[in-house]
């Protein structure tokens, strides 16, 4: 053997030698593992795939409300919401009210991110004001916008009656509508605002050096440079925002429109409580919450066949 192929294997040895080992979970028994995650699986059937069983199966059924009896009918109860202009009319609403809510929570979201990650002076109390409105629960947050939106004593609803609007939320359609958004989009901005600041926060200080030789712009640095890198936090938060759009968004409509004219904008969530625990249409808000859970399913799939295609992870 020759110095060079020593040398050579040498070298090869101590690499090995320093490459930290493979950290790697041994179980004595292959039910060990399992035991581990039972639990959770547990309540995921439990709270999850028990009750999308039990809805996809009354679906079929008109069932008493009070558990009397229940009579097979098919595909009726899909034909009916599919076939009422009242559930087509709630549905483009619906649509309208997560697009235009996704949109305005990002946008504002990304653009408090980057002021305030820009901010020298007073960073904390300025981060931590905007950051507070999250931990409020939607159902306070619901009678705070019902409060702002007053028609006798919210302060939205003085501003605009200084420009000529008479803002009657809770009883004209598209005011109502505008409250609702409004309150929803407030309500979700510090969750964008927190996971866009983390991610500007984790643009290398080497790349916003080179960005700021290459680009005198701002707007060219922000562009072609940092928006690219924020790409996977911001396809993370088009899925949840939609997912909040569409369900958690819930209690604030509930206190907002609640005891108010029939004729205020609700979502498809809301629309299943109102046939189900107040109209006792067991059957078909079943088929309501069963359409609403595929055009979910077929939205977030089409979300990461089309989207997550161009997201760049690394």
């Amino acid at each position: 053997m020759t110095a060079s192929h020593l040398a050579a294997r040498s070298r090869h040895w101590f690499a090995r030698r320093a490459e930290p080992p493979a950290k790697q979970a041994q179980f004595d028994r292959k039910l060990t593992p399992w035991l581990f995650v039972a639990p959770q699986l547990l309540i995921v059937a439990i709270f999850f795939y028990w009750p999308s069983v039990q809805a996809v199966t009354s679906s079929f059924y008109l069932e008493d409300p009070f558990g009397f009896g229940a009579s097979f009918v098919g595909l009726d109860n899909y034909r009916d919401a599919l076939g009422s202009a009242e559930y087509r009319q709630i549905a483009g609403f619906t649509a309208f009210f997560a697009a235009t809510v996704t949109a305005l929570a990002l946008g504002l979201g990304l653009l408090l991110a980057v002021k305030a990650d820009a901010v020298l002076r007073g960073a904390g109390a300025y981060k931590t004001a905007l950051i507070s409105v999250y931990a409020i629960a939607p159902p306070v947050v619901g009678l705070i916008g019902m409060m702002l939106f007053d028609m006798h004593i919210g302060p939205f609803t003085r501003a605009a009656a200084l420009i000529g609007w008479d803002l009657k939320v809770g009883i004209d359609y598209w005011d109502t509508a505008i409250a609702l958004i409004t309150v929803a989009v407030w309500k979700q901005i510090p969750y964008n605002f927190i996971f866009f600041l983390s991610g500007l926060q984790a643009v290398p200080a080497a790349v916003r050096e080179a960005a700021l030789i290459d680009a005198i712009s701002g707007w060219r640095r922000f562009r072609d440079v940092t928006l690219p890198l924020l790409a996977p936090t911001a396809f993370f938060l088009l899925v949840i925002n939609i997912t909040y759009a569409l369900f958690d968004t819930f209690g604030i409509i509930d206190v907002m429109v609640k005891d108010k004219p029939a004729n205020n904008p609700v979502t498809l969530v809301y629309k299943v409580y109102l046939d189900g625990f107040k109209g006792n249409d067991i059957g078909g808000s079943s088929a309501q919450s069963v359409i609403l859970m595929i055009v979910v399913a077929t939205l977030t799939l089409a979300q990461f066949r089309l989207i997550e295609r161009r997201v760049h992870y690394g």
